[in-house]
C-alpha cells in the first residue's frame, strides 16, 4: 500500500514543501525566490493580479493587474503629498532577473495570455488583442450587444482617473453588506430590483442568447492559448461558464461545450442545475472557470466555484471529474473555492497538475493520472512564499512557478525548483543566516 508522508523543511525562513511517496517519487519541491521580482520603477504600486502569462518564446513575465484597486492613501506620490506611490499600467513585462523591461496601460479586466508574437490576448468581458510592443488594439472576438443586467456591451475605454484619487480597496466588493442591504451572489453587494422583474429579464436575456450562442456572451475568466492550433480557448462567465473556441487569426467561433462535456444546445438555462443536490456536484459549471491546455491534447476547466476539475478532449469530450474540495474543509456559498488557476510541471508527460487555491491560499500539487493530491506548497500569510488571495498561476519553460494576488495580496511571487541551481544558491544563502 503506497502512503504519503507531508513534510515541511524551514531553512532560514526558506520553506520547502514535499510529499514523500513511500514507492520512490516525490511530489514537486520549491523554495520561494526573495530576488524576484525587484522594486517596481516610477513609484508604482501594484492591484490586484487578474492575469498572468509567460511569454512562451523568452520565459519573460507579464502581468495584468487593476490599478484601480489602489486608494487614495497608496496614491499620494500623485499629488506630492508623500514619496509613495503612483497608479501603475496594468500590463507590466517583467524579465528573468525580475526587473520591469515594458509596460503598457490598457482598460481592466480578468484573463489574459501571451503569443510568440508579441500580442496579448485581455480578458474585457470579451478577448481584446493588443500589440504588446505599441500597446494598440488590433483586433477582438465578436461579444453580444446587451448584458444579462440589462447593460450594454462597450468598446475598450480606459476609465477616467484623477491624481491621487483611487478607489474603495481591492477587498470592499466582496465583503458582506450591512445587516438588511440587499446582497447580490458572492456577497458583491446587489440592486433593490423587484426580485420577479429580474427573473423574468434573465428568462428573456437567456431565450434571446441561449447557450449555443456562438460569441462571448457576460464576462471573461480565463483565456488560454494553443498556437500550434491555431486556436484560443476561453472561458467565459455565462451560464456558470462555457469554454468556446475560436480561432486566434479571425476570431470566428469554432467550438464550445459545458460541464460534462455538454454540448451547448444541452448546456441548462436553470439556476438550479448549478447548485450542489444531496452532496452531488452541480449538473453544470457553477461559476469562475478557468482553464489549461495539456501537451497530450486534454482541456482542463477548473470550476471554482463548484470546486472540481473537468477533463476533456479539445472537441470537448467528457474524459472524467477530480473532486478539489481541500481535505478538511466543507465549501461554502462563495465563488472562492479550490480549484482555481490551472498550470502544469515541467516534465514532458505533464505529470503533475499545479492549481491555485484562492480559498485555501495554497497551491496543490494533483496527479494527472488519478486527480489524487500529490503535495501543496504555501500557506495564508503576507510574508514572502505566502499567499493572500491567490487568484493567478503560470510556470515557464524551467518549471519555475509564478503566482498572482488580489485582495491584500496584490503582488506577483516566484518559486523554483529547490533541486535547481537557483533553488539550491537560495536553500545555501538560507543556511548562513
Amino acid at each position: 500500500m503506497k502512503r504519503n508522508v507531508a513534510l515541511l523543511i524551514v531553512l532560514g525562513g526558506v520553506a520547502l514543501y514535499a510529499v514523500v511517496q513511500a514507492q520512490g517519487q516525490a511530489a514537486p519541491r520549491y523554495v520561494y525566490d526573495p530576488g524576484w521580482p525587484k522594486p517596481l520603477p516610477n513609484k508604482w504600486k501594484i492591484g490586484g493580479i487578474t492575469g498572468l502569462a509567460v511569454a512562451p518564446n523568452d520565459d519573460t513575465v507579464w502581468v495584468y493587474d487593476r490599478p484601480n484597486d489602489l486608494t487614495n492613501l497608496e496614491l499620494e506620490a500623485e499629488t506630492g503629498v508623500s514619496d509613495c506611490c503612483a497608479r501603475p499600467p496594468s500590463m507590466i513585462h517583467i524579465d528573468k532577473d525580475g526587473t520591469v523591461i515594458g509596460s503598457f496601460d490598457a482598460p481592466q479586466g480578468h484573463g489574459m495570455d501571451i503569443d510568440s508574437k508579441g500580442f496579448a490576448y485581455l480578458g474585457q468581458n470579451t478577448v481584446r488583442k493588443y500589440d504588446t510592443k505599441t500597446g494598440k488594439l488590433v483586433g477582438e472576438v465578436p461579444h453580444t450587444p446587451e448584458l444579462e443586467n440589462g447593460g450594454r456591451f462597450g468598446p475598450a475605454e480606459m476609465p477616467q482617473r484623477t491624481p491621487g484619487v483611487g478607489g474603495q480597496g481591492p477587498v470592499a466588493g466582496f465583503l458582506p453588506p450591512p445587516p438588511g442591504a440587499a446582497r447580490g451572489r458572492g456577497g458583491r453587494g446587489g440592486n433593490a430590483a423587484d426580485p420577479a422583474a429580474q427573473a423574468a429579464a434573465r428568462a428573456a436575456f437567456r431565450q434571446k442568447y441561449p447557450p449555443t450562442t456562438p460569441m462571448i456572451v457576460g464576462g471573461i475568466e480565463e483565456i488560454r492559448l494553443d498556437e500550434p492550433a491555431n486556436e484560443v480557448y476561453v472561458a467565459d462567465n455565462y451560464l456558470g461558464g462555457r469554454v468556446m473556441v475560436f480561432d486566434m487569426n479571425t476570431f470566428a467561433f469554432k467550438r464550445g461545450w459545458g460541464a460534462y462535456g455538454h454540448k451547448l444546445s444541452e448546456i441548462s438555462t436553470n439556476d438550479a442545475d448549478r447548485e450542489f443536490a444531496d452532496g452531488k456536484p452541480p449538473k453544470e459549471f457553477r461559476g469562475h472557470l478557468t482553464l489549461n491546455v495539456s501537451n497530450d491534447g486534454f482541456v482542463y476547466a477548473a470550476d471554482r466555484a463548484g470546486e472540481r476539475i473537468h477533463v476533456t478532449t479539445k472537441d470537448g469530450k467528457f474524459v472524467k471529474e477530480f473532486i478539489m474540495t481541500a481535505p478538511g474543509t466543507k465549501r461554502n456559498d462563495s465563488d472562492r473555492g479550490a480549484a482555481g488557476g490551472v498550470a502544469f510541471s515541467p516534465d514532458k508527460a505533464q505529470r503533475y497538475l499545479y492549481i491555485c487555491d484562492i480559498k485555501n491560499n495554497t497551491i496543490w500539487f494533483i496527479n494527472r493520472d488519478d486527480g489524487k493530491i500529490a503535495g501543496r506548497l504555501g500557506s495564508m500569510g503576507e510574508s514572502g512564499g505566502q499567499f493572500f488571495g491567490l487568484h493567478m498561476i503560470a510556470t515557464d519553460s524551467r518549471g519555475y512557478i509564478y503566482t498572482g494576488e488580489v485582495f491584500a495580496g496584490q503582488r506577483v511571487q516566484r518559486f523554483v525548483p529547490a533541486d535547481s541551481p537557483r533553488g539550491k544558491v537560495i536553500a545555501q544563502l538560507a543556511r548562513l543566516q
